[in-house]
């Protein structure tokens, strides 16, 4: 619970700042079980606090709203809305030097320094593994070594956030480092550095974990997805997911699904692939997690502009079995959730090499799809007929709560106008700063 965002609201609504600190006393008894002359003096500060900080006027203090919630536009939700936000960033941070920047929206950005590519990503753990830190740790600290590994680069360090609300217990930082240290040491890229601290400081109630992991590698040949050229082939391992997928599991009572998602075979394939001949010969790659291949392909088709036609045989049988059968029971898109699965995209003529390779290291691999010239978009064929390929609103509802959620919808079209004068609004700020920093230096 945000005990600020409580109060705030309170004296927006017009209520007395004695009932303020009165339901907030009671607030912060029920989640932190204090003495009654405590949880006053609290809520008694905050108020006076959230008093102090309001009715300020200027850019440093104030912002122009959009009128729609990350959670309406499905912002971190892997789908359209996910994707139309994501577009934006390009618009506010404008043109950079980058070797590949937040423009081509693929798995990591890249510069050049001293002749070699450096690449960084960064991963945020699943929002749902709070109390499953461990969890939490592994499956981001996996995820952002793939978004590495799939830009062609060796990972060489990983950094960490970490951040648990006022109530949490600290061994959740403890714990939620192992998960990450287990995958830092199998596949020996050694965690350097990061930072740890509470949400929202004394302000958030309860025990809530969030943080990050990011990665930095360094490649000679770059995998990004802009490289994608018609006349390629699609080539996909097999999936057994990560952290969407053991969320998946363990709130809609599979908990027995979690443990196939504890595996390193993406990581060790794409290990094989930056050891093998064959690395040069590949356009791209990139990881099957942002709404699933939906999502992936509607973006690198996007990117690439070109079509991509994914051919249907294949594909189930690359989702690790007990998987398909909990999402099939679920009733859950396999093709609109995150499979962690690695994509390959290559001239046909090194297509088998690609395979042999991959196979080296035990994980299967086949190919699910082509490239072609035509429209930036992607299709699905389906008994010799292409159908649309699309990402749908949000990435497939994956949990009972996901379900009732995806039920609720704004007009799109209306949300995404919003959005972007909310976008327009931030570039003109940064403008107006920019301009008087200049004047000064």
């Amino acid at each position: 619970m945000d005990v600020e965002e409580f109060a705030r609201k309170g004296l927006l609504k017009g209520a007395a700042e004695d009932t303020i600190v009165n339901n907030l006393k009671e607030k912060i008894i029920e989640i932190k079980s204090c003495p009654e002359e405590y949880a006053a003096e609290f809520a008694k500060a905050i108020l006076s606090e959230v008093k102090n900080s309001s009715g300020h006027e200027g850019d440093f203090f104030t912002y122009k709203k959009a009128g729609v919630s990350m959670g309406e536009f499905g912002v971190g939700s892997r789908g359209a809305g996910d994707f139309f936000a994501h577009r934006q960033f390009p618009r506010i941070i404008g043109k950079s030097s980058a070797n590949v920047g937040v423009d081509e929206m693929d798995d990591g950005g890249v510069v050049k320094a001293n002749g070699q590519y450096i690449i960084t990503t960064v991963d945020g753990m699943h929002s749902r593994l709070s109390d499953f830190p461990f969890l939490a740790g592994f499956h981001v600290t996996r995820a952002t070594l793939r978004d590495a590994y799939v830009m062609g680069a060796k990972p060489v360090a990983l950094f960490s956030d970490i951040h648990v609300a006022d109530d949490g217990d600290v061994a959740k930082i403890f714990d939620y480092t192992a998960g990450i240290s287990v995958v830092s040491e199998m596949m020996d890229v050694p965690l350097v550095s990061g930072s740890t601290l509470r949400i929202g400081g004394d302000m958030v109630l309860g025990e809530r974990l969030t943080g990050c992991v990011g990665t930095v590698g360094v490649a000679n040949h770059l995998t990004k997805r802009s490289a994608t050229k018609p006349g390629d082939v699609l080539l996909m391992t097999e999936g057994a997911g990560g952290g969407t997928i053991a969320t998946a599991a363990i709130y809609s009572g599979y908990p027995r699904v979690v443990e196939k998602t504890i595996n390193l075979s993406f990581l060790k394939a794409c290990e094989a692939l930056l050891s093998s001949e064959i690395l040069d010969k590949i356009h791209s790659m990139t990881d099957v997690t942002n709404g699933g291949l939906r999502g992936d392909v509607y973006e690198m088709a996007e990117t690439a502009g070109c079509r991509i036609v994914i051919e249907e045989d294949n594909l189930r049988s690359l989702v690790e079995q007990e998987v398909l059968r909990m999402l099939d029971a679920l009733e859950i898109d396999y093709l609109g959730v995150s499979l962690d699965a690695l994509l390959v995209v290559a001239p046909p003529e090194y297509a088998e090499r690609i395979i042999e390779v991959v196979a080296s290291t035990g994980v299967t691999m086949k190919k699910v799809g082509y490239v072609t010239e035509g429209p930036s978009d992607s299709k699905l064929l389906v008994n010799g007929e292409l159908q649309d390929f699309l990402p749908r609103f949000r990435e497939a509802a994956y949990t009972p709560v996901k379900k009732i959620v995806d039920k609720s919808q704004r007009d799109f079209d209306e949300m995404k106008e919003l959005v972007k004068n909310a976008a327009d609004e931030a570039i003109s700020k940064k403008q107006r700063v920019l301009e008087t920093l200049k004047k000064k230096y």
